[in-house]
């Protein structure tokens, strides 16, 4: 799944299960899945790979992505104090997404990034909260169904076990 506008860039792909050689009984552990990720902002660039999604919460990516293009995800506003809640989030709290905002342009994506796919200069003390550190991306309903599509093509080889 690629997406970008003119600021940012992001791809995130499934890698692998993260035990390969798990049977069906394994429950959730034989369906744990290795992302990828590469991201560039203005702040700088760097890449992680982390067993953080299930293989039905990455199904879930998808639905989202063609939500938020059909108009049916409502906008994720930060509360009194400034925090960010994603509407979007998965078991572990590594990847997330939200809704900023729609305009003319399409809609902005959030990529909430934490820690270990969180960038080199949010690590250790540093390290923002959870779901703090994320990516902003405006990019038009065409791309988000795109990038559904492309996520789901590369799902395939990756049913539950």
């Amino acid at each position: 799944m690629f997406l970008s506008d003119h600021a940012n860039t992001v791809e995130l792909r499934p890698i692998g299960y993260q035990f390969a050689a798990a049977q069906q009984s394994d429950g959730d552990d034989g369906n744990w899945l290795d992302i990828g990720g590469t991201v560039t902002t203005a702040e700088g660039s760097w890449s992680f790979v982390d067993p953080s999604l299930l293989t039905h919460e990455a199904r879930r990516v998808a639905v989202w992505l063609r939500a938020v293009a059909a108009g049916t995800v409502p906008l994720t506003r930060p509360d009194d104090e400034g925090y960010v809640s994603p509407d979007t989030w998965f078991t572990e709290p590594v990847l997330a997404f939200s809704l900023a905002d729609r305009n003319e342009a399409g809609a902005v994506v959030r990529l909430h990034l934490s820690l270990e796919a969180s960038p080199p200069w949010q690590q250790g003390e540093d390290r923002a909260d959870i779901y703090q550190y994320f990516v902003e991306f405006t990019v038009d309903a065409a791309a988000l169904i795109r990038a559904a599509d492309d996520w789901d093509l590369a799902l395939a080889p990756f049913p539950t076990r």
